[in-house]
């Protein structure tokens, strides 16, 4: 069992048999039929991964494609700093594109806007993705090594709220240790594909720094399963997982982030329960 087999199994379970149901609420979301998407969900959940010891990939399920399509969209958000969805290989943001083509002031948008930050060298405009690079080369001690999505001013700019919306990046004995924190997770639909694209990004960062890989900290705010996914979220729980140990291969030596491509990457040492048949997942909108 991986640790992401482990820490999906066990969150789940704790929804299942603790979760608080929306029903009554009003929820926002709903199914394409028209009917409310109710969940179950638990508040203040906490995962950790030692990804320099296992790439976090689950193998309850078949992650071996998905794993290109994570990546692509962190790219998108953190390399290419894009709020186009045309950028995207995927076609995952396509709902929330606006007629613009875009989806508003969120995500890569936010990470391309300048600051300016106060360096060794003094006061020097930058981005959010830049300024966490340079710290980590030329102040790796520090404890302000952030990233926020959420800009309360421009919010009822973006199409969507950002869901993973923060970032804090530690060195620890020349390990490089992130703290994801998101305010809402799709445990099904979602949880795995967060867990191995922030990885990815945290072993790009790494390698771009000259560090080691440490452990990812995963700080969810509102876990859920969503009503209709139950029965899904019931089948994998119950399914024998792989006993592998993922390993992520980046097969670019590069110290500049930007140069990173999809195809730069391979997952070695991976397999999954290939008698779990889950069909199409039904997506909350």
């Amino acid at each position: 069992m991986t640790q992401a087999d482990e820490q999906f199994i066990k969150t789940c379970k704790e929804i299942l048999e603790n979760g608080y149901s929306s029903k009554g609420t009003n929820v926002r979301t709903r199914w394409q039929d028209g009917e409310e998407a109710n969940y179950i969900s638990i508040v203040g959940v906490q995962n950790k991964y030692d990804v320099g010891k296992e790439f976090p990939m689950i193998t309850l399920r078949n992650n071996s494609k998905t794993i290109k399509n994570a990546i692509d969209e962190i790219l998108w958000i953190w390399q290419k700093k894009s709020n186009k969805v045309s950028e995207l290989n995927s076609h995952i943001w396509d709902q929330w594109a606006g007629e613009d083509g875009t989806i508003g002031k969120a995500y890569g948008y936010q990470l391309a806007k300048k600051y300016k930050f106060k360096t060794k060298e003094g006061i020097k405009e930058m981005d959010q993705v830049d300024y966490c690079l340079y710290l980590l080369k030329n102040d790796p001690s520090s404890r302000r090594i952030m990233t926020n999505l959420f800009n309360h001013e421009e919010l009822k700019d973006m199409n969507l709220e950002p869901c993973a919306y923060g970032t804090q990046w530690l060195v620890k004995e020349n390990k490089l240790h992130l703290i994801l924190n998101q305010r809402s997770q799709d445990m099904l639909t979602a949880n795995g594909w967060n867990v191995m694209q922030y990885a990815a990004l945290q072993c790009m960062f790494a390698q771009v720094s000259g560090l080691e890989v440490g452990t990812l900290t995963h700080n969810i705010g509102d876990c859920h399963i969503y009503d209709r996914h139950i029965p899904l979220v019931e089948k994998l729980i119950e399914a024998e997982s792989v006993d592998v140990t993922p390993k992520l291969i980046i097969n670019n030596p590069t110290k500049n982030f930007y140069d990173f491509k999809v195809e730069d990457f391979e997952i070695q040492n991976y397999d999954y329960n290939k008698e779990v048949k889950i069909g199409k997942i039904p997506v909350a909108i």
